[in-house]
């Protein structure tokens, strides 16, 4: 039998994996700053070609259920504190990515009707991609896709023209036009 590992060497052990989290959440293209649309946004630390994978979604696998209990946990803080609301992201039919962690830089990608980046899933990981050229300087963001069924929840800042007010999939702006169309007639 081998021996048990000492206090040391697990401490080492979690620390190396620990760094190896916060590297996958990290990039030389991007940086944290303040954001005009929310809170914190993320920000193009050079010009960034379109097609360029720019950064990982980092976080915690997680099965649909406890997907469900966390974002209902996280939209309830959210409402008391004002603080961005949830960081699941939908990975597969059976999982979701939980990048409510502080190594997750992606997770202050703020949303944008008119976004220059969009996510796309690899396995079972998910990466941030320029959708066109971004200039130094430029906020990151990208469609969060909401449902519109929750639209009145997801107030859009984001100050583009043609922004359609709140935080939904553009496949269904036009059922959100009509919603609002229906509530402005009441």
């Amino acid at each position: 039998m081998g021996k048990k590992p000492n206090k040391l060497q697990e401490e080492a052990t979690l620390y190396k994996k620990l760094k190896q989290l916060w590297q996958r959440g990290q990039s030389d293209l991007c940086e944290v700053r303040g954001s005009k649309i929310h809170g914190s946004g993320v920000y193009a630390t050079q010009n960034i070609k379109a097609g360029t994978k720019i950064i990982e979604y980092t976080g915690e696998l997680i099965d649909k259920e406890e997907s469900e209990r966390r974002a209902w946990a996280q939209h309830a803080h959210s409402q008391e504190t004002g603080d961005a609301a949830v960081y699941i992201f939908t990975l597969t039919s059976k999982l979701d990515i939980d990048g409510n962690v502080p190594w997750n830089t992606a997770r202050l990608i703020n949303h944008s009707c008119d976004p220059n980046c969009e996510a796309w899933i690899d396995g079972k990981k998910i990466f941030i991609h320029a959708l066109n050229d971004i200039k130094t300087g430029d906020e990151l963001t990208f469609d969060y896709a909401f449902d519109v069924d929750c639209y009145e929840d997801h107030p859009c800042l984001c100050g583009k023209p043609g922004c359609v007010g709140y935080i939904v999939s553009r496949e269904q702006w036009p059922q959100l036009k009509q919603k609002l169309a229906e509530k402005a007639g009441k």
